[in-house]
């Protein structure tokens, strides 16, 4: 029987029972992958809080079997092996992005390694329309009408929204902030006559 290989693996990480060093003895691996944020709110259908964890991704350069897998999982003290079907439906769950039943993670909290981009990963065009219409209401709501406030902001404090300026949210983003200030600047020009 032939064993099934894919290139992307997933496993649990149980702190307590990881070295205490785990995710750096993943990292020198050097296969790409990613790290959740613990796991510290998830709950089990009966109610009660599951223990914490973490889920790890690793997305090797070329298909593997789930032994070559268990390998790198075995020395971070994963359990199991799981061939992951979708990498970015997989890269959205480390976060339950898209379980709105499920607690939700912060996405600057999840650990890239060699080279893995969790933001290119996990983008999806309704992410962009998300961020840009939260952009719009916080440029509203703070009386923000320049671009470089915003865009200073979004560095410093909201990378997610920095990512979509950069990739392509500016002119969007840029129009918006001009016709406001036009349409501010007109209503006190015609308080003033």
């Amino acid at each position: 029987m032939e064993k099934k290989r894919t290139r992307n693996y997933s496993t649990v990480v149980y702190p307590e029972s990881a070295p205490e060093n785990w995710q750096m003895i993943l990292e020198e691996q050097c296969v790409p992958a990613f790290v959740s944020p613990i796991h510290n709110k998830d709950i089990n259908s009966d109610g009660d809080l599951k223990k914490e964890h973490f889920h790890v991704m690793v997305m090797f350069d070329g298909v593997k079997t789930q032994e070559q897998a268990r390998e790198v999982f075995d020395l971070i003290g994963g359990v199991g092996v799981e061939p992951i079907k979708s990498v970015r439906a997989y890269a959205r769950y480390l976060c339950h992005l898209d379980n709105p039943d499920k607690m939700k993670y912060k996405i600057d909290d999840v650990l890239s390694l060699s080279g893995a981009d969790y933001n290119t990963m996990i983008s999806l065009a309704s992410d962009k329309y998300s961020a840009i219409g939260e952009m719009i209401d916080f440029c509203i709501q703070n009386r923000i009408d320049s671009y470089a406030e915003l865009l200073l902001y979004a560095k410093d404090n909201r990378v997610d929204w920095f990512h979509v300026l950069c990739d392509n949210g500016t002119v969007t983003m840029v129009q918006f902030l001009k016709s406001r200030y036009w349409e501010i600047h007109k209503r006190y020009t015609e308080d003033m006559n």
